[in-house]
């Protein structure tokens, strides 16, 4: 499907006071990002965050590595305002990612639940590494074809996710892998509406223009209920870490 940046930008700025309530999966992944970039370094000179949003994995960052300057993007300059609260000092990039073009050099590039939104995986890496120092680390989390897979099966609404042998052969092109880890997570609801409400709240009714009528938001809710009775969501996070090479 066609990925418009307004509208990514439209949903996710109306959810930001209610993610973090509802990021469920965004902070295990976020915890677990952080975890294994420690334990591969823990001192960084410059630090670049692609989706900073509301500074889930800052909140992770440091308290587990150190750095010297902090630089911060996003699409949405509300953002600015959450990382305030966690990040004394930083540089904050509004805009898109695959555009911007940082002041300095990085060794440590990361991004935690924003890498699906790219249509264009070979032209982000291009720009990324223009942006790394040699050596430097690019670490993010994503998610495989099988996330969200109740979602797909009913409304045919999919992003263009990768598998994880799809982001080893197109990173491994100019990266040495590191670490990657992929893992499945089901979240259990009530009713259908509790579901639709998880994803507007996590920005990710971005996935379409359209807004359903009373009579599609029941025929959505049946169909759930008999498809799967358990009423639970599918997560398949994807951790992936490398260096340039």
């Amino acid at each position: 499907m066609q990925i418009n940046p307004k509208i990514i930008k439209n949903q996710f700025e109306k959810s930001m006071d209610k993610y973090d309530d509802n990021a469920i999966v965004q902070k295990l992944t976020a915890k677990k990002l952080v975890q294994q970039i420690s334990e591969i370094k823990k001192d960084y000179k410059n630090i670049l965050e692609l989706g900073s949003g509301t500074g889930l994995l800052a909140k992770e960052l440091v308290k587990n590595i150190t750095y010297k300057k902090y630089f911060a993007n996003d699409l949405i300059e509300k953002s600015k305002t959450y990382l305030s609260d966690i990040i004394p000092e930083f540089t904050f990039i509004c805009g898109n990612a695959q555009k911007i073009a940082p002041s300095q050099k990085m060794d440590l590039i990361l991004s935690n639940a924003m890498f699906q939104w790219f249509s264009n995986l070979d032209k982000l890496q291009d720009n990324l590494l223009k942006m790394l120092e040699k050596d430097g680390i690019l670490a993010f989390s994503t998610f495989s074809p099988k996330n969200y897979c109740e979602i797909k099966q009913l409304c045919g609404l999919s992003l263009e996710y990768k598998t994880l042998e799809e982001l080893k052969s197109i990173f491994s092109k100019n990266f040495d892998i590191l670490y990657t880890e992929e893992f499945q997570y089901s979240m259990q609801f009530t009713n259908p509406l509790e579901i639709l409400a998880h994803m507007k709240n996590t920005g990710v009714n971005s996935l379409t223009m359209t807004h359903w009528t009373f009579k599609e938001v029941k025929e959505f809710c049946d169909k759930y209920k008999s498809a799967y009775p358990d009423l639970t969501l599918t997560y398949t996070p994807i951790i992936f870490i490398c260096k340039k090479s």
